[in-house]
């Protein structure tokens, strides 16, 4: 798992998390994405990349959202993964986060 990240100069973040949201990683992901959060005016996190994800993974991806409310910052979800897509969809967690997703085809 690794966790790209850039500020810009008006305070926007970009993340960009690549590899697996799991168990295994939940405490250095945690740490690596609501690092940067004081310091911004609005955070963009990238999931394209995410490989796997399980509920742990998306417990931080709650947390975060949390976080940003509390703190009154912009933080949106791009580029949802299959593995993202399927695992909010299955929990209904949709709606929660608000961000739109481009849906999948099967193929």
């Amino acid at each position: 798992m690794n966790v790209n990240s850039t500020l810009d100069n008006g305070g926007q973040c970009r993340l960009s998390i690549e590899g697996d949201m799991t168990i295994y990683h939940a405490m250095q992901l945690k740490e690596e994405l609501l690092a940067p959060l004081p310091q911004c005016s609005e955070m963009e996190v990238d999931l394209s990349k995410v490989g796997e994800i399980d509920s742990v993974g998306l417990q931080v991806l709650v947390v975060l959202k949390r976080e940003a409310e509390k703190l009154g910052k912009s933080l949106h979800f791009i580029g949802h993964s299959r593995a993202v897509l399927e695992l909010m969809d299955l929990c209904n967690l949709g709606g929660f986060f608000g961000d739109p997703v481009l849906i999948h085809s099967k193929a």
